[in-house]
């Protein structure tokens, strides 16, 4: 079983860097685990790193979807894989770096949801579905055929609860029915940088404004003028969905920011719940996050 890195958790907490840190004293690599960096345009909102942030390191799965596209976990699993193996076998220790939990998982473990190939028209019936009917009956869709799935999803986490009626179309299977035991696949170390939840909030406030003074109401703006109207999969990102919202509805900078930060802190929220669960996980607080101190784990990992 060979070693890979992991340096994942909430958004804001510094995730980027470290990686990049780490891929550099390991003269490896960085795949990116997050389900937004993989469209072209969306640079902004995603703070996604610039050729100077990556400091000569190799990224991949960056800009590898065109922003009218969908794209699942089994889309992710089916082109970082290769890259992964590919690491491996020239020796290298790969890093993984994002905060897209199932993207994650799918490269570390045996799971059955990236299995069933994402469907488009499904989808488009299901997001028209939304738009007609609304979230709830959407949600009381899913919980017809799949109580237990519907159980664990929240009535807003729209993407997930098309998922799970397109894997039960798609397969016939319901998701729930579908094992999916964390069972690893490879020898690896997964690093958190543990903030404060405070101090994380406030991290989050910050880039969101940074976010809008780099031009993000501007980078909405054009995404829209180009045909990516907020039914497309990518415009359902946090940043984007909320000023293609505030936009329609005459809302002001100040109001939209406001929105932004709330959601970002909320999803940072699931996303260090989600990650709670993740066996073999070492959670570093902030001022111990140093690529040694990564590499000092590594080692003794192995």
């Amino acid at each position: 079983m060979k070693r890979v890195l992991v340096i994942c958790g909430p958004t804001a907490s510094g995730k980027t860097k470290l990686a990049i840190d780490c891929a550099r004293l390991l003269n490896s690599e960085v795949i990116s685990a997050d389900s937004q960096l993989v469209y072209k345009g969306l640079n902004i909102g995603t703070a996604k790193p610039n050729a100077e942030e990556m400091r000569g390191i190799k990224h991949h799965m960056i800009d590898v979807v065109e922003p009218t596209q969908n794209f699942s976990v089994s889309d992710y699993e089916r082109l970082a894989k290769p890259i992964l193996d590919d690491l491996i076998k020239k020796d290298k220790v790969p890093v993984i770096c994002g905060g897209t939990g199932f993207y994650i998982n799918s490269l570390l473990f045996g799971l059955s949801y990236g299995n069933t190939a994402a469907n488009d028209d499904i989808r488009k019936k299901y997001n028209n579905f939304v738009s007609k009917n609304g979230k709830e009956a959407l949600y009381n869709k899913l919980k017809e055929v799949d109580a237990a799935t519907a159980e664990k999803l929240h009535v807003n986490d729209v993407k997930r609860v098309i998922r799970a009626l397109e894997i039960y179309e798609v397969s016939g299977k319901k998701k729930s029915d579908q094992n999916d035991g964390l069972i690893p696949k490879l020898n690896y170390t997964a690093i958190v940088v543990n903030y404060p939840r405070e101090e994380l909030y406030a991290r989050i406030d910050e880039r969101v404004d940074e976010m809008f003074a780099c031009g993000l109401l501007n980078e909405v703006k054009y995404l829209l003028s180009q045909g990516i109207d907020e039914n497309c999969q990518c415009m359902q990102a946090i940043g984007y969905k909320e000023i293609a919202t505030g936009l329609k509805n005459g809302d002001n900078h100040s109001t939209m920011c406001d929105i932004i930060k709330r959601n970002t802190r909320h999803y940072a929220k699931r996303q260090i719940t989600f990650f709670k669960k993740l066996p073999n996980i070492v959670w570093l607080e902030p001022n111990a996050a140093t690529a040694e101190t990564v590499m000092e784990i590594l080692n003794e990992a192995n």
